[in-house]
């Protein structure tokens, strides 16, 4: 139950007045730096040097994010069935691990408390006063379906029923969230039936929408030219989804995963599914997703417009890495378990959330790094959080803006940590629970 960030403090006691100058937005050096520790295989090349800390932290407990392991959530057997029934995942042990995370998450001893600080300290950022939320104020959760096309449940890996039914409970249980307020979306992709019928059997006032409607989802509709990027990023989509221009708030309910392109799928990548992109992945533009990796050249990165934008990042009040599964592969079933500490050759049974957008996402990268350091697209994989958190000194010169008004400030806080055995930040408040 102890925060994994209390180890080996003296050891880094040398190295924090240096550090302490990249806690600005300042851009880190931009040579490149090999994560190579003794006993441990050549990692891949990444821009910022570990326990080199870059932007500013966000959220009610600043740069605060949670990593709650609850081994045994999930006992698929790899072979059997789907991974998506009852048999292989325990509810009662999701529904502790969201309630843990937005508790630590909000910095207080439970979700009740913890709802409401991160509430209050959104709508203060946001200039509306420190006030909770509001009955009639609509939360959209942004599910992670990539993998769906139809409504049918696959062998695929993608957003958990067990999760986003414990994340709807907790709002509805302990934030005091009116169901009707409640918006589960898949703007790109279909909701598949694990999900609706899961959650629909206990809260039917809840709205369902996703790519193609039917079946108790409504169709996605979309504002066309709601997204500027902040240089000319050829055919990217441009429209966004209305159910999410619309709300009050968002929740990015992402997964932890590797990616061909980017290197890793998480929250900033989560984003792209709320544009208005074809449901065949294929016809769309991937302008500026991926980095260089094999040169390491900083450029724009279409993930930081995402994130800077009013109504994704700048709209959501709680980024979550859905890690209960996690996978080395993009696409196909969960594959293969985690055998690094603390897994042991289990699921990563494991969420990571912050309301910090980098925060959340750098967490979530070092974890598949420590365990998957071969996987090639991982080269650089950082990029898009460097380039958040320098702002408005970016190292690839790019001006980001938002309304064409130029951003001042960083998007987050990033940072790297010392390595994959100790797990220790300097700046990012990284607090671990074990539930059962």
């Amino acid at each position: 139950m102890r925060p994994i960030n209390l180890f080996f403090k003296a050891a880094i006691a040398a190295i924090l007045s240096s550090s302490m100058q990249l806690f600005a937005a300042e851009p880190t050096d931009i040579s490149r730096h090999d994560f190579f520790y003794a006993g441990e295989s050549k990692q891949p090349r990444l821009f910022v040097a570990r326990n080199q800390p870059v932007g500013k932290g966000i959220g009610a407990v600043p740069g605060r994010v949670a990593w709650v392991h609850a081994p045994g959530v999930a006992k698929w057997d790899g072979r059997t069935g789907l991974w998506v029934e009852d048999r292989w995942n325990d509810q009662k042990l999701a529904d502790n691990m969201i309630n843990e995370t937005v508790a630590v998450v909000g910095g207080k001893e439970n979700a009740k408390e913890g709802w409401n600080a991160m509430f209050r300290n959104f709508n203060q950022r946001h200039g509306k006063g420190k006030k909770g939320y509001r009955k009639g104020e609509k939360i959209a959760v942004k599910l992670n379906l990539n993998n769906a096309i139809t409504h049918r449940d696959t062998i695929e890996l993608n957003s958990s029923p067990f999760v986003t039914l414990a994340l709807v409970r907790s709002l509805v249980n302990e934030g005091g969230v009116a169901p009707s307020d409640i918006i589960i979306c898949e703007p790109s992709r279909a909701i598949t039936d694990s999900i609706y019928f899961k959650v629909h059997r206990e809260f039917p006032e809840v709205t369902f929408i996703d790519n193609i409607g039917g079946e108790g989802r409504l169709k996605c509709e979309y504002y066309p030219d709601a997204l500027t990027y902040s240089v000319d990023n050829g055919k990217m989509a441009r429209g966004l989804a209305k159910c999410i221009v619309d709300a009050d708030y968002v929740i990015n309910s992402a997964l932890l995963k590797t990616h061909s392109g980017p290197g890793v799928t998480l929250t900033g990548k989560n984003w792209y599914g709320a544009t208005d992109i074809a449901l065949q992945w294929r016809k769309n533009a991937h302008n500026n997703v991926s980095q260089d990796k094999r040169n390491g050249k900083p450029g724009y990165k279409t993930f930081v417009d995402f994130i800077a934008h009013p109504d994704l990042g700048g709209k959501c009040l709680l980024f979550l890495i859905d890690g209960t599964y996690g996978s080395r592969d993009v696409n196909g079933a969960p594959y293969p378990k985690w055998q690094k500490e603390p897994f042991n050759g289990d699921w990563a049974c494991s969420i990571i959330a912050s309301q910090d957008p980098l925060a959340a996402d750098a967490v979530g990268m070092d974890l598949i790094i420590g365990e998957w350091p071969e996987f090639g697209s991982l080269n650089y994989c950082d990029e898009y959080l460097r380039e958040a958190a320098s702002i408005p000194n970016t190292p690839s010169g790019t001006v980001y803006k938002v309304n064409d008004r130029p951003l001042t400030e960083p998007l987050g806080l990033m940072e790297h940590w010392n390595n994959a055995q100790d797990r220790h930040y300097e700046a990012i408040d990284l607090v671990y629970r074990k539930v059962d």
